[in-house]
This record gives C-alpha cells, sequence and structure tokens, in this order.
C-alpha cells in the first residue's frame, strides 16, 4: 500500500508498506479525508529539526550524535475514515463508526482502538480534523493563563493560530487580535471571529498593539508564527506583567533579540507551550488526553470550525507532486487537506 512520506531532505513521494490486520483492540480504518501538520512536518522535510541533534531523554537536551528523527519520514497529521474492521476485545468501535485518528497519509490504516476519536453523527469531518491544532492552540491558552475578559493577540494564522482565535473567544476574551502578513490568513482570521487583524510587516506592531488596547498592551500574545521578529513585536507590545506563549517549532533565530528596553521594564513572562508534554502545568489536573478530551468536546459542541481553517485540497493520487508546492508555501491555503475518493 502507498503511503506518503519524505525520503531524504527536501524528496517527497511514495513508499510502499504492509498493512497488517487488526490485532487485539484494533481496528482497520478506510480513510476518506485527511490533513498535514504544516509546521512540525516542514522542520523534517527541510531538515532543519535533526540539525540540533538527537533528544536525549535523560538529560533532556539534543546531543550532536544521531538525528531526531530519520529518513523516511511518513507525511500526514490527522486522517478521517470508516472503521471497516474491528478486532478482537474491541469494546467503543464497530465497522461503519466514522473515526478520527493521527496517522499518515495512506489509503487504508491499522490503529490502535483507544487512538480513534468516535465522530458523532451530525460534527462535520472538517471541524472533526482540528483535534491535533485544536489542542495546541488550547494548551498555549491555558499556558497563558488567558482569561474572561483579557485581550490577547495571536501571531501566525495558520490552523493552530486560527483555532487560538475561535478558543480565545469562546474562553470570553473581550479583544482578539489576529497577526499574519498574508492578506487571504487575515480574512480566516475574520471567519474565525478576530475582532481585528493586523499585518505584522508593516509598521510599528508593538505600538500598533498598544493603541488596539487603549494604551494597555494585551493581557497575553500567542505566538505560533516561530518568527524572531513576531518576538521581538510581541516584547514590545505585551501589557506589562503580560505573558507571552511560544508554541512553535521555528528553526534556530539567526537575528538578535533585544531582552533589554521593554522586556527589562515591562517585566512580561515568557513561556514555552507544547500541549503533548506531560506532566502538564496543572498536573494531575489535566495531562495532554485531557486536553484532547476536552477539544475534541468542544469540536462536537461547535466551538471550533473546520471550513476556515481546512485547504487547499488535493486528491490522495497528486499528494508528491502537491505536497511541497502546498504544504512548503504559506500562501498557498492554510492546511493542506486530501480527498481520498
Amino acid at each position: 500500500m502507498k503511503q506518503l512520506a519524505c525520503l531524504e531532505r527536501n524528496v517527497v513521494g511514495w513508499r510502499e508498506v504492509n498493512l497488517p490486520p487488526p490485532g487485539p483492540s484494533q481496528v482497520r480504518v478506510r480513510c476518506l479525508h485527511g490533513v498535514e501538520k504544516h509546521g512540525t512536518m516542514m522542520a523534517f522535510v527541510r531538515g532543519y529539526a535533526n540539525d540540533r541533534g538527537r533528544w536525549d531523554p535523560e538529560r533532556l537536551l539534543h546531543v550532536p550524535e544521531g538525528m531526531l528523527w530519520s529518513y523516511p519520514v511518513p507525511l500526514g497529521n490527522m486522517q478521517y475514515g470508516e472503521v471497516t474492521e474491528v478486532g478482537p476485545g474491541c469494546r467503543l468501535l464497530r465497522p461503519g463508526d466514522l473515526v478520527c485518528v493521527s496517522a499518515p497519509f495512506q489509503p487504508e490504516l491499522v490503529a490502535n482502538e483507544a487512538d480513534c476519536w468516535r465522530v458523532p453523527d451530525g460534527v462535520d469531518w472538517k471541524d472533526a480534523l482540528l483535534l491535533d491544532p485544536c489542542e495546541f492552540a488550547l494548551g498555549a491558552l491555558r499556558d497563558g493563563g488567558g482569561r474572561i475578559g483579557d485581550r490577547i493577540a495571536v501571531f501566525g494564522m495558520g490552523a493552530i493560530g486560527l483555532c487560538c482565535v475561535q478558543l480565545a473567544k469562546a474562553a470570553g476574551a473581550t479583544l482578539v487580535v489576529a497577526l499574519d502578513p498574508i492578506e487571504r490568513r487575515r480574512e480566516a482570521a475574520e471567519e474565525c471571529g478576530a475582532d481585528r487583524t493586523l499585518d505584522p510587516t508593516e509598521g510599528d506592531i508593538g505600538l500598533a498593539l498598544r493603541d488596539a488596547t487603549a494604551g494597555r498592551g494585551p493581557d497575553v500574545i500567542v505566538d505560533f508564527s516561530g518568527s524572531a521578529r513576531a518576538l521581538q513585536q510581541a516584547i514590545r507590545g505585551i501589557a506589562y506583567g503580560g505573558t507571552i506563549v511560544l508554541g512553535a517549532f521555528p528553526p534556530p533565530h539567526r537575528e538578535g533579540l533585544d531582552f533589554g528596553g521593554e522586556f527589562h521594564m515591562n517585566r512580561p513572562r515568557l513561556v514555552s507551550s507544547r500541549a503533548c508534554s506531560d506532566p502538564n502545568p496543572d498536573h494531575p489536573r489535566w495531562s495532554h488526553r485531557r486536553i484532547q478530551e476536552e477539544c475534541f468536546e468542544l469540536i462536537c459542541r461547535g466551538a471550533v470550525r473546520g471550513a476556515p481553517v481546512l485547504g487547499p485540497t488535493v486528491r490522495f493520487e497528486d499528494l508528491p507532486e502537491a505536497y511541497l508546492r502546498v504544504a512548503g508555501d504559506p500562501a498557498a491555503g492554510v492546511k493542506l487537506t486530501v480527498d481520498y475518493a
């Protein structure tokens, strides 16, 4: 069976994989739609994720010997499809159920029943496939301490940033400012409920953020752009004692950052956010699994919509040609979507 993979740096193509029958507590799924996780996967496609070396889980740092992830790297993030077969011991799913699951781009897959999310009747597949970006958006907002009545700014209107906008509105933020240099993405942010959008490449954005908040600055700024310039403007614009949340997975910043000036005077907090890193800051009440569960509940309730986020859509057969063109070009769309039909 064909699976899309990064075969080596900047080389995307098919590789053949064997699909075993479902084992105990496993299910077989026929894929209908799928999406990619651009920021993380492009780090491996372009190669800079491995430039830091291997992650040492005992010393909790990168070491130069080895790689973070060896090639070939499977490509694809979440798949939506129909359960066609269940293995012995399955209790939650049955043939005909619609599910979403984290998996690479391939026509069929076998997954643990516990890793599949059954999509209830009436929930659009576009919404269900936002589970992964939604969990990192929710984690970032929680890590930033955003509360009802806060003013929140979000840099980077990729899938996670657009989920941040929607969740910040759902959490009761009185003002949500979305920042992205691409007009199409700013328009998507407006569809997601942003009260104001800004092009971060135009003018003094730190000052613009203060002007948008009656001179105070946002209480929380979330950055999923991974841009050093965005971080500097966030430092310039954040409220006194506010929180800047860094959730992107960027290459090393080459340019210098000024930690004097506004950073020294206004004493903001810089917080690293990664929803899947346990223990959670609010352990034991919260964990990665609970973040996922709460996100899926919010999706099923209609608090997060996928239509403004997903696209462009390509056919599965066209993925090797389309992947680098679409996934590597932020102006081409927001979240690469695959139609298996």
